[in-house]
């Protein structure tokens, strides 16, 4: 099996090794914090913090390029922690495994951290180097970009000083990103009661597994299978044809990726335990044949487990599953200034039971319109408060209008055809980018967002593509050199 030091271009994967090596959870950043600062030194670079940590290194021009622009680089130093429930794993202490295939790495049963882990390790190879062409670089490392953009949110103005900004955080190759979603999130919170279990009673646990999950905003136009939706879907039906009783419901984790598993513990009648069979049997038929092409690798299963003492009481559970079942989830509209990409959408993240007899449902929002993506939360809203929960929205965060006049624009488009003799896709992206909110603490700097392709970021299937990682490289050093 290949090693990631035998990859091309070496430089930047002998980076990525190391930064899998360092555990860097959403919020939890200390580490690579320090790595980067550490790095700095070594290298004789400055390097600055501000308070809330994010890390600004600085490299002076390389000779006969000190007239070029001050251009800034940046990328999150945060990654989406998601496993498999079968791996044994701690994203604070464990390294990742990098598994090299023919074509694409990935890692052993989580996340990878390609997003955005790639960006930072191009960012270390230009800082480290002695033989690119470059101008002055200002390398901007911001925090907890995954579970809520804090260090995007607190950058200050003048914390870096370049008029031209490259994001290195996209996930697909031939593609020049020119603006993003703005996004909101929701959240409802249940209260409730226990009552006793009826005596008699018996127990199940219901799985929703083996769905590709994914980004929520990126992928989610793509018809992928959202767990919390469908074993909610079933749940309802078999409240209103059985004696049934809910004891706990756990679904997906975060905000912006799409449930992958869900399960949830019920009880019924002993009595009834045949027509909950059959029910069962015949639902997972019908979702298996609505999801043979997009979800291959769905399974529905559902297995005899410990009658519990209490139970959630009847009316506030059937509430609930009323509400996860009305709420949308998916593309709501389609651009109509970008045809072929999403203007606005939804995703059912999570459903948390807490302590206290509280139950917590996360959803997140996206829109290219400010006043609808405010559309989608209220939409959102209004299924959760008919069934009596109280619901909280989040600040959000700004979109980032596109400028397809932008002056970087024209360098990287021109830098591609003639580096590939083909033409690069300009267009925006229906996920959040850090730009949004640069673009209103900076305005006037002119942006745009590249990486390599990246598939399945946000979920244990995230992998990235080995030949685009090398023409990323390329392309961002073509630009550099000719900005």
């Amino acid at each position: 099996m290949k090693t990631l030091s035998q990859l091309s271009p070496k430089p930047v994967w002998d980076y990525f090794a190391e930064i899998l090596q360092i555990p860097r959870p959403s919020k939890k950043e200390e580490k690579i914090i320090q790595y980067l600062l550490d790095f700095a030194s070594k290298h004789n670079l400055k390097a600055e913090m501000d308070d809330v940590g994010n890390v600004l290194i600085s490299k002076s021009a390389t000779e006969g390029m000190e007239k070029k622009p001050v251009i800034v680089l940046q990328t999150h130093v945060d990654m989406v922690c998601e496993k498999n429930s079968d791996r044994e794993f701690d994203f604070e202490k464990d390294p990742i495994e990098a598994v090299v295939g023919e074509e694409w790495v990935s890692a052993n049963g989580t996340t990878l951290g390609a997003d955005d882990g790639i960006g930072i390790a191009a960012q270390l190879a230009l800082l480290a180097s002695s033989d690119i062409q470059h101008g002055p670089l200002e390398c901007l490392f911001t925090v907890d970009e995954e579970t809520g953009l804090t260090g995007a949110f607190a950058l200050k103005p003048g914390f870096f000083t370049g008029k031209t900004l490259i994001n290195l955080d996209s996930e697909d190759e031939g593609e020049i990103f020119i603006g993003c979603a703005g996004g909101i999130d929701t959240l409802a919170t249940f209260r409730y009661t226990k009552e006793q279990t009826p005596f008699g009673s018996v127990a199940f646990k219901i799985r929703v597994t083996g769905l590709t999950g994914g980004h929520s905003g990126d992928d989610i136009h793509k018809g992928l299978g959202n767990a919390n939706k469908i074993l909610a879907r079933f749940l309802r039906r078999a409240f209103n044809t059985l004696q049934m009783a809910l004891v706990d419901f756990d679904g997906g984790n975060l905000r912006n990726a799409i449930a992958r598993e869900a399960v949830a513990w019920v009880v019924i009648p002993a009595s009834q335990r045949i027509h909950l069979q059959a029910d069962f049997d015949e639902y997972v038929k019908n979702v298996l044949l609505e999801y043979e092409k997009t979800e291959p690798g769905l399974e529905i299963y559902m297995t005899p487990t410990e009658t519990p003492y209490q139970v959630m009481n009847h009316s506030s559970a059937l509430n609930m599953l009323n509400a996860l079942v009305a709420c949308p989830h998916g593309v709501l509209e389609m651009s109509s200034r970008m045809p072929g990409m999403v203007e606005t959408s939804t995703n059912l993240a999570s459903v948390k039971f807490l302590p206290f007899n509280e139950i917590v449902v996360t959803t997140s929002q996206r829109s290219e319109i400010e006043s609808r993506k405010h559309m989608a939360a209220e939409m959102v809203e209004a299924a959760f408060r008919l069934a009596g929960a109280t619901v909280v929205h989040s600040d959000g965060y700004p979109g980032w209008t596109p400028n397809p006049d932008s002056s970087i624009l024209k360098v990287a488009v021109e830098s591609y055809r003639r580096l590939f003799s083909a033409e690069p896709v300009v267009r925006s992206i229906h996920a959040g980018l850090e730009c949004g909110l640069f673009s209103e603490k900076y305005p006037g700097l002119d942006m745009i967002s590249i990486g390599p392709t990246i598939k399945g970021a946000h979920s244990p299937t995230e992998r990235i593509n080995i030949e685009t990682t090398q023409k990323f490289w390329d392309h961002l050093l073509d630009i550099l050199k000719n900005v």
